[in-house]
Protein backbone atom coordinates (compact mmCIF):
# COMPACT_ATOMS: atom_id res chain seq x y z
CA UNK A 1 0.00 0.00 0.00
CA UNK A 2 3.07 2.71 0.91
CA UNK A 3 4.58 1.91 -1.95
CA UNK A 4 1.45 2.46 -4.25
CA UNK A 5 0.61 5.72 -2.71
CA UNK A 6 1.52 8.20 0.18
CA UNK A 7 -1.68 8.91 0.89
CA UNK A 8 -1.34 7.69 4.51
CA UNK A 9 1.51 8.91 5.34
CA UNK A 10 0.40 12.27 3.96
CA UNK A 11 -2.62 12.86 5.66
CA UNK A 12 -0.72 11.41 9.11
CA UNK A 13 1.74 14.74 8.19
CA UNK A 14 -1.13 16.33 8.19
CA UNK A 15 -3.04 15.62 11.26
CA UNK A 16 0.27 15.74 13.05
CA UNK A 17 0.69 19.29 11.70
CA UNK A 18 -2.57 20.52 13.04
CA UNK A 19 -2.89 18.25 16.34
CA UNK A 20 0.57 20.14 17.38
CA UNK A 21 -0.54 23.89 16.35
CA UNK A 22 -3.65 23.70 17.58
CA UNK A 23 -2.49 22.04 21.31
CA UNK A 24 0.05 24.95 21.47
CA UNK A 25 -2.75 27.53 20.56
CA UNK A 26 -4.47 26.74 23.83
CA UNK A 27 -1.13 26.95 25.84
CA UNK A 28 0.03 23.34 26.38
CA UNK A 29 3.30 23.12 26.02
CA UNK A 30 4.69 20.34 23.75
CA UNK A 31 8.18 19.23 23.13
CA UNK A 32 9.01 20.34 19.54
CA UNK A 33 9.02 17.55 16.96
CA UNK A 34 7.17 16.24 13.69
CA UNK A 35 6.56 13.00 15.36
CA UNK A 36 3.34 11.79 15.61
CA UNK A 37 3.61 10.60 19.34
CA UNK A 38 2.74 14.46 21.08
CA UNK A 39 3.92 14.44 24.29
CA UNK A 40 1.95 16.97 26.47
CA UNK A 41 5.01 18.84 29.18
CA UNK A 42 2.88 18.86 32.50
CA UNK A 43 6.12 18.22 34.78
CA UNK A 44 3.72 16.74 37.55
CA UNK A 45 3.20 12.92 38.30
CA UNK A 46 0.03 13.73 39.96
CA UNK A 47 -1.31 16.69 37.46
CA UNK A 48 -0.69 14.42 34.82
CA UNK A 49 -2.87 11.26 36.29
CA UNK A 50 -5.74 13.75 36.88
CA UNK A 51 -5.56 15.22 33.74
CA UNK A 52 -5.55 11.65 32.06
CA UNK A 53 -8.57 10.60 34.17
CA UNK A 54 -10.56 13.66 33.32
CA UNK A 55 -10.01 13.14 29.77
CA UNK A 56 -10.67 9.68 29.53
CA UNK A 57 -14.15 11.07 31.34
CA UNK A 58 -14.44 13.18 28.12
CA UNK A 59 -13.77 10.46 25.49
CA UNK A 60 -10.29 10.76 25.18
CA UNK A 61 -7.68 7.99 25.88
CA UNK A 62 -4.20 9.32 26.87
CA UNK A 63 -1.79 8.09 29.22
CA UNK A 64 0.29 9.80 31.79
CA UNK A 65 3.88 8.81 32.29
CA UNK A 66 5.87 10.21 34.95
CA UNK A 67 8.83 8.68 36.98
CA UNK A 68 10.76 6.67 36.50
CA UNK A 69 9.21 6.13 33.20
CA UNK A 70 10.34 9.67 32.20
CA UNK A 71 12.57 11.37 34.47
CA UNK A 72 11.47 13.57 37.72
CA UNK A 73 10.23 17.14 36.90
CA UNK A 74 9.36 15.71 33.33
CA UNK A 75 5.58 14.45 33.59
CA UNK A 76 3.65 14.40 30.67
CA UNK A 77 0.21 13.12 28.87
CA UNK A 78 1.29 10.95 25.72
CA UNK A 79 -0.80 11.25 22.60
CA UNK A 80 -0.32 9.15 19.36
CA UNK A 81 -1.95 10.76 16.10
CA UNK A 82 -2.75 8.85 13.51
CA UNK A 83 -3.98 9.01 10.07
CA UNK A 84 -7.14 7.77 11.04
CA UNK A 85 -8.02 10.23 12.43
CA UNK A 86 -10.59 12.94 11.23
CA UNK A 87 -10.18 16.73 11.68
CA UNK A 88 -13.55 16.22 13.95
CA UNK A 89 -11.11 13.14 16.12
CA UNK A 90 -8.67 16.18 16.71
CA UNK A 91 -10.90 19.05 17.32
CA UNK A 92 -13.03 16.71 19.71
CA UNK A 93 -9.79 15.86 21.77
CA UNK A 94 -8.44 19.69 21.45
CA UNK A 95 -11.28 20.60 22.78
CA UNK A 96 -11.28 18.20 25.51
CA UNK A 97 -7.87 19.36 26.62
CA UNK A 98 -8.81 22.78 26.10
CA UNK A 99 -11.78 22.46 29.17
CA UNK A 100 -9.53 20.42 31.09
CA UNK A 101 -7.05 22.65 31.21
CA UNK A 102 -9.19 25.13 32.22
CA UNK A 103 -10.84 22.74 34.88
CA UNK A 104 -7.57 21.93 36.36
CA UNK A 105 -6.37 25.64 36.56
CA UNK A 106 -3.21 25.01 34.17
Amino acid sequence: MLEESTKYRDKLDENTKYFRQEIKKIGLPIIESEHPIVPIMLGDAVLSQKMAEKLLEKGVYVIGFYFPVVPKGKARIRTQISAAHSKEDLDFAIKAFKETKEELGI
